[in-house]
This record gives structure tokens, sequence and C-alpha cells, in this order.
């Protein structure tokens, strides 16, 4: 059993980590700005107010939590652009000031900055509407960010090119800075699948101070 604090928990891809995280039996803690708009009820679900963009209140969440979870940024639309890098430095932030008591770090990263079979990466291509270009690249920022940092585990997982709420297939496959992609050229996967490879990235961990990727 792994004590999980998940900030964004309220969130598309947040409340499937949520689900993923209690149906494997960990302990998890729901961080968020209005507990009143968590849902979830178990058990094992603690649910707390936090900020992402606060160092201090990551800090004070992290005590005690073997991992945090950043779902922030994750996709809920264009309003969160400016959340993506503050909060990736505020939670890198936070985590420093526990030392070696600090938790593990994952983040929920964004597709943009990944390799195209073709060799450009996905935010090249044309006619992306403006608002996704500016989630892409806010996300983009982030893990420029987390690249510089060394003093904190942290792991950046970005998703297929496209993701929405589906079936949860247990089945994906990965990659560090390529696009997955099947068959037929689409990289997709369900917000359900890109859960269960977060809780597998926790439970046995293969990308320590690395951005990786999943898709079907």
């Amino acid at each position: 059993m792994t004590n999980i604090a998940v900030f964004g928990a309220n969130g598309t891809i947040g409340s499937a980590l949520v689900r993923e995280a209690l149906e494997r039996g960990h302990t998890v803690t729901a961080v968020v700005r209005d507990p009143a708009k968590v849902a979830e009820r178990h058990p094992d679900l603690t649910v707390v107010t936090g900020d992402a963009l606060d160092a201090r209140s990551v800090t004070a969440v992290a005590k005690g939590q073997d991992v945090v979870v950043s779902a922030v940024g994750g996709g809920d639309g264009p309003g969160h652009v400016a959340t993506i890098k503050p909060s990736a430095v505020a939670l890198t932030e936070g985590l420093r000031a526990l030392g070696e008591q600090a938790p593990r770090l994952i983040a929920v990263g964004g597709a943009g900055s990944l390799r195209t079979p073709d060799g450009k990466q996905v935010w090249d291509a044309p006619g992306l509407p403006d608002f996704l270009l500016q989630i892409m690249h806010a996300h983009g920022d982030a893990l420029d960010h987390y690249r510089t940092v060394t003093d904190v585990d942290w792991t950046n997982i970005s998703p297929a090119a496209h993701i929405a709420p589906g079936e949860r297939t247990g089945g994906y496959r990965t990659a560090l800075d390529d696009l997955v992609t099947d068959a037929a050229g689409e990289s997709a996967v369900s917000v359900e699948d890109y859960a269960v490879a977060v809780l597998d990235e926790i439970e046995t961990p293969r990308h320590r101070g690395q951005r990786f990727t999943v898709g079907y």
C-alpha cells in the first residue's frame, strides 16, 4: 500500500487516477481547492484543501506521502494554461523543502512536444487551434523545467495525441520522446488506461528523472 497525494484530483484525469489508485488498495489524499467538488467517497480517501501553485502548501500536503501526483493542467480546458509551468515550479520547490523525506513526484504531461514519425513534433501539425497550442507549449515549458531538476525524484508522463474518457483495457505501449501510434498511424489512449499506466509507474518505477509517453 502506497500513500499517494493527487493535486487536481477533481479533474478528468485526476479523478481517474484517484479511482485507479483506490481500486489497487492504495491510500489516497485528494488535494483540491474546493473539497465540496470531489464526489468520490472511499474509506481510504481523504480530501484536503491545497494549492499546487503554492510551494508551502505543497510541502504541507506532501509530508508523510510516498508519492505526489500532479494532474494540474491535465487537459480540462484553456483556463489551465497559466497553471501548468508555475505548478511544476511550485511542486518541485515544495518537495525540495522536505529534503531526503520528499516523496516522489509524478506529473501529468502533454503530447505536444513528442516527436512524430516525420521527425517533427506534435505541436507542429497544421491547423491546431491557438488555445491547444498554448496548452501544448505550456506542458513543454513544464517539462523543460523538470529536466533541470536533479534533487527531486520526478517523472513526467505524456499521454497519446488523443486522450478521452473511454474503456479501461489495462493495455498500453510506452515510449520516451516519440509519439506512440498504432498500425494506422493513430495516437490515442483512454483516460482510464492512462491512469493504469501512471499507477503501474508508481508501483514499479521505470522512468525516474524522465519523461515517457503511453498509447495504444
